[in-house]
């Protein structure tokens, strides 16, 4: 593959300035004021695309954002990419180092909006692709990409477009949007993800919403309000966090998924300081893991009494609401999530508290075996000089089972960013160096795929 090297560090610069140019589209599909932007973004990698030589199509759904589908290549294997081009909002108020959606490289990183989350890994594997083509002239495998719009909003349409379009996500194997290496530089594979089920709790007073100039001579049921749907809450977990109403209903790790957990480096007290939040007392760095990919979890992202929104609203509020989400094992469905949940609070006595499903997404699981994992391995292997170090899930959540197991697909996580990439977060970033060896081994993986 020395000449694909070569390709690539030839094109070094140009390829950097090529995923920074994307980084400028602030297509951030949580706002409606960005709709724009997501039809530029969406535009660009059909662009980017086509000079690649793929046959691509912009397709919607039900008032989706545009789906770009793209096919090149051929050969008995098919590999399906999946990617996505929006991003979470950012602003220098967050407290960035610098304008999120104006890229910089500093100290051998670069700083943007999406570069890791999901930009940077979209980028790395339409270059490899190029630098394969350049270097042998043909694919040894047909290429398909699915690149959504949608993902940080929970691919609310993906659904329905798999339903109107299945052709064009068929394939032998997947690589999914994300991926990292260790801190200590080794690639990371995981093989799959935990479901997911967000909801948000409301809740009313029997009053009206009352003119705050009448404070002082009434009774405000703000407090009251606050107070149940915290104890709603708390009734719905144990001293460490698990939801009780899911408890029966967890099932234990194979014996080989066990065998995985004492292979990743973990250890406790880095994590705590790299989190900035302690774990639970008494747990070691397996039982962490199996806590992690194995059970349920259940989490107050946020609560709201009344008027939170911009400026000056004087009322004495008569509404409340929280919201809540829980990661899923497999085995696990949302929908069977949402009917405990309903059962336990109404059990409980808050039957006056309405749940209100936002995102449901089901666990997916890859088997070690698969072809499209052994590629992988083969392609960390012929790069970086050591093996992979598999984790049997990612603990994040995505569309995998719709898109993959449901199709019959196995898919795997192999990308460029690193632990401190800060996806999410302000100064979100990657690894230039990690940017080219993941394109160096996409190049690997294309050829280990087509053979394995």
């Amino acid at each position: 593959m020395q000449p694909c090297y070569e390709h690539i560090e030839r094109q070094r610069q140009a390829y950097l300035e090529e995923l920074q140019d994307l980084c400028r589209i602030p297509s951030v599909s949580t706002d409606p004021a960005h709709r724009a932007d997501m039809q530029s973004a969406a535009e660009w990698v059909a662009e980017r695309l086509r000079r690649l030589g793929a046959q691509v199509q912009s397709l919607n759904v039900e008032g989706s954002h545009p789906y770009v589908s793209a096919e090149l290549g051929s050969g008995e294997r098919t590999l399906l990419i999946y990617d996505h081009y929006d991003v979470q909002p950012a602003s220098l108020s967050d407290g960035w180092t610098s304008e999120p959606f104006e890229p910089q490289v500093r100290d051998g990183y670069l700083y943007a909006r999406g570069v890791a989350d999901n930009k940077g890994n979209l980028m790395f594997r339409l270059q490899a692709i190029e630098a394969y083509l350049q270097t042998f002239g043909d694919l040894p495998l047909r290429v398909r990409f699915f690149i959504e719009g949608e993902e940080e909003i929970g691919s609310p349409h993906l659904p329905a477009f798999v339903r109107e379009y299945p052709e064009r996500v068929r394939a032998d194997g997947c690589i999914w949007e994300s991926g990292r290496r260790s801190d200590e530089g080794i690639p990371i594979l995981e093989l799959g993800l935990r479901g997911i089920l967000y909801v948000e709790l409301r809740l009313r007073a029997k009053s009206r919403v009352l003119h705050s100039s009448w404070a002082n001579i009434v009774q405000s049921p703000a407090l009251d309000l606050e107070r149940r749907l915290h104890q709603a809450f708390l009734s719905l977990i144990d001293a460490e966090g698990r939801p009780f109403f899911l408890r029966d209903l967890v099932s234990q790790p194979s014996l080989a998924d066990l065998a995985l957990l004492p292979r990743i480096p973990f250890d406790p007290h880095v994590a705590s300081q790299e989190y900035g939040l302690p774990l639970l007392p008494g747990l070691d760095g397996v039982e962490a893991l199996r806590r992690l990919f194995f059970e349920p979890s259940c989490t107050l992202c946020g609560l709201r009494v009344g008027y939170t929104g911009p400026g000056v609203k004087t009322i004495i509020p008569n509404d409340a609401s929280a919201k809540i989400d829980m990661r899923l094992p497999p085995g696990i469905s949302p929908q069977i999530a949402l009917v405990r949940m309903q059962q336990h609070l109404k059990q409980h006595g808050f039957d006056d508290i309405e749940v209100q499903p936002l995102v449901g997404m089901h666990a997916a699981r890859t088997a070690p075996d698969a072809a499209i994992v052994r590629a992988a391995q083969k392609a960390v292997q012929a790069v970086y000089n050591q093996a992979p170090i598999i984790y049997p899930l990612m603990p994040a959540s995505g569309p995998m089972y719709d898109l993959c197991q449901a199709q019959g697909t196995p898919a795997v996580c192999l990308g460029a960013t690193h632990p401190g990439s800060s996806a999410h977060g302000i100064d979100e970033n990657i690894a230039i160096e990690d940017y080219f060896a993941m394109t160096r081994t996409f190049c690997h993986l294309l050829r280990e795929f087509a053979q394995t």
